[in-house]
């Protein structure tokens, strides 16, 4: 199989989809590897690197009308919809729930749209949303300091307070990967943390994790009220696999926090759960509502492009070679983890949660590949 790897076109995105280690262990398996000239520059990995672990280097143009399959990190942006062709395999992350322009997109082209996000394991998590979801949770912590500070629009409040001044008082909502990396980097940094999730289970591991470093509270509305209000930072990492984010913090609540406080939206991928969030930029990153600081990057990780590749290409690599070892249609029935990570299939919404947030008719997975017969892969 020819493998292609695009330089990403997102602002401020210097991730790529294929370090040159994979390159290498993708060419062991005897395929073939493209990649886009200076792809990896910014963040270490030169063109000769590439090179000598047995990539070919092009164009973006030759990349997309060449390769069976096209491996990235973030999303195919509007100027890239019109190269993906009918057959053609994309393995990225998608998000496509709250994107109807992309998942129409992706219907019309006929491609096999497999979403990074959707993955699963048979621990019942998201492998490869996992390495993603670990950087973005330690990264929430540091710029929302930063955005507590008076050059920010913040408060004023250093995080963790000094002897006879209080610490400030983070609250996570969700206590799954992000936000259990964003509670570790705020205790360490000594603040003060509540965190609040509806699984009793997730809290009890919570508590025996940290005990009384942590306070834990079950979501309910009057609790989520009551701890938005009393905090200073408030940290949005909520996930429901495929699907929109829930709106768990309304306008109502921001207009009444403390002024110069943060709202740090992890989930704003999948449409954000606070009620006043809307996609920002490393460029831009940053807006205020109601005095309020609002943090919404699309893509955080971005920001630390290099650990971000190097984890996340942990975890893809398997999957990358999976696909290109057995063909997709063959690697998905031999993988129901992988088969949940194929969102559009040649003009199908096989997804039931994007389907559902879109409003679109949805096509059993197996039934789709099914159809697919020696062409599938």
């Amino acid at each position: 199989m020819l493998i292609g790897s695009p330089k990403e076109i997102k602002g401020q995105e210097n991730r790529v989809g294929m370090t040159p280690t994979s390159v290498r262990e993708t060419k062991h398996h005897g395929h073939r590897v493209v990649v886009q000239a200076g792809m990896g520059a910014p963040i270490g990995f030169e063109d000769d690197a590439y090179r000598r672990a047995g990539a070919e280097i092009a164009s973006a143009d030759e990349i997309w009308a060449r390769a069976d399959m096209i491996v990235k990190v973030k999303e195919p942006q509007a100027s890239e919809y019109k190269l993906i062709r009918p057959g053609q395999i994309l393995f990225t992350y998608l998000h496509l729930a709250p994107d109807l322009q992309q998942t129409k997109a992706l219907v019309e082209s006929g491609a096999i749209a497999i979403a990074y996000e959707t993955v699963t394991d048979d621990r019942g998590g998201l492998p490869l949303l996992t390495p993603m979801s670990e950087v973005a949770g330690r990264m929430s912590i540091q710029v929302g300091a930063r955005c507590l500070e008076m050059t920010s629009g913040g408060r004023g409040m250093l995080l963790g307070g000094v002897p006879g001044v209080p610490a400030a008082h983070v609250v996570i909502l969700g206590g799954g990967i992000v936000g259990t990396n964003a509670a570790r980097m705020a205790m360490g940094l000594e603040a003060k943390v509540t965190v609040i999730d509806k699984s009793l289970r997730r809290l009890y591991d919570l508590d025996l994790q940290f005990g009384t470093m942590m306070a834990t509270r079950f979501a309910t509305v009057d609790a989520i009220e009551e701890c938005v209000l009393d905090a200073d930072l408030v940290i949005g990492a909520v996930l429901i696999p495929g699907a929109a984010a829930p709106r768990l913090v309304t306008r109502a609540m921001v207009k009444q926090m403390k002024r110069g406080s943060v709202l740090v939206d992890v989930s704003i991928d999948q449409g954000g759960c606070f009620e006043t969030s809307r996609p920002t930029s490393h460029a831009n990153p940053t807006y205020v509502v109601d005095d309020t600081v609002h943090y919404c990057v699309t893509n955080m990780p971005a920001a630390v492009a290099r650990t971000a590749t190097q984890a996340l290409n942990n975890a893809t690599l398997p999957f990358v070679l999976a696909l290109a070892d057995k063909g997709y249609a063959r690697a998905m029935k031999d993988d129901p983890h992988l088969l949940n990570g194929l969102n559009v299939h040649r003009g199908s919404i096989t997804y039931d949660a994007v389907a559902e947030a879109i409003g679109l008719d949805h096509v059993d997975p197996l039934k789709a590949i099914g159809t697919s017969g020696k062409s599938a892969g």
